[in-house]
């Protein structure tokens, strides 16, 4: 079969095409010939050597790839045979997604609806279980003013669309015209282009006030001028990342000062709970059958364009699901 294999730490171009042998699944595990590919920002940072740490010390070359949708094509020993034909997304355990074949946990399956294509169901997977997650740690009612940082990204597009469901009025802020041109389709009450001098006075002039929550995977400048937007009192931020680089820095008289939360969230808190996180993958995936929200795939490449696909992530040049398709 075809497969990515990352030879060496380092730029995109280390991610080449191969054939490989085609895996075959041992006892609690099923293949699954992959139609789609979710690309991760963490495993550009893999690949990069800056998260090596990831693979827990598996020796190069390797296969990237943790979150795929497809059709099931065989099982281990002692596996559910009619589990065979059947359209699922899964998790691989950290490698091996970025092929034309699978294995994974058979406990990871998730069914796809018919209503849902395969590689929008990878768009809504692993983001929408996070996006779930967010919402219920800030705690969001309706009539928050809500400020998300990167809107316009794999998580950002299922996160405005669940906002608005509970009721809140949102503020999507992203960098350029095309990104804010999607997120105003995806319903949000005001966009707002942070790569703009005194953008945080746009956002008071939107809202006529300052902010109740915040969603920051930015961190860095961006992540501590949002802070600052806070509402005393009632004010709770939420970062679940950096992707500047740079962490969010903030004191603990600032919070108690001003009577605010900073909470930092992992989806992995989610994901240690399989039930949980299959629950909420489960619903996001109605929602988007019955046309409630709106899964957002922003590019697709062919496994042997992975490289680009990597270097566009890396550039702030997509939107939403970055997906390969072998």
């Amino acid at each position: 079969m075809r497969a990515v294999l990352l030879h060496e730490f380092g730029p995109p171009a280390q991610l080449r095409i191969a054939d490989v042998p085609t895996p075959e699944p041992a006892a609690g595990e099923v293949a699954v010939q992959v139609a789609a590919a979710g690309i991760q920002f963490l495993e550009t940072q893999v690949r990069a050597g800056t998260m090596r740490g990831v693979l827990g010390g598996a020796p190069l070359p390797v296969i990237l790839g943790k979150e795929i949708a497809g059709v099931v094509t065989e099982v281990g020993p002692g596996g559910d045979p009619g589990l065979i034909g059947t359209r699922v997304l899964a998790s691989t355990t950290g490698l091996g997604g970025y092929a034309e074949t699978a294995v994974v946990p058979a406990d990871s399956l998730v069914p796809v609806h018919d209503g849902v294509e395969l590689p929008e169901a990878v768009a809504l997977y692993r983001y929408g279980v996070t996006a779930q997650g967010l919402v219920r740690a800030a705690r969001v009612t309706s009539g928050d003013r809500v400020l998300v940082l990167a809107a316009a990204g794999a998580v950002g597009t299922i996160l405005v669309q669940l906002l608005k469901r509970a009721g809140a009025t949102v503020v999507a802020a992203a960098r350029g015209e095309r990104k804010l041109a999607l997120l105003g389709e995806l319903q949000a009450d005001h966009v707002v282009d942070y790569s703009l001098p005194h953008w945080t006075a746009r956002v008071r002039d939107a809202l006529g006030g300052p902010v109740d929550v915040v969603y920051d995977h930015v961190g860095g400048a961006l992540g501590r001028a949002a802070f600052e937007l806070l509402t005393p009192g009632v004010g709770r931020q939420i970062t679940f990342g950096f992707s500047s680089g740079t962490p969010l820095e903030v004191r603990p008289m600032e919070l108690l000062g001003r009577s605010l939360t900073l909470t930092g969230f992992s989806a992995g808190s989610l994901w240690s709970r399989p039930e949980l996180a299959r629950d909420l993958a489960t619903e996001v995936l109605e929602l988007a059958a019955a046309g409630q929200i709106r899964p957002v795939v922003g590019q697709r490449f062919p496994l042997e364009r992975a490289a680009d696909a990597h270097a566009a992530i890396e550039a702030r040049d997509t939107v939403g699901k970055t997906l390969l398709i072998p």
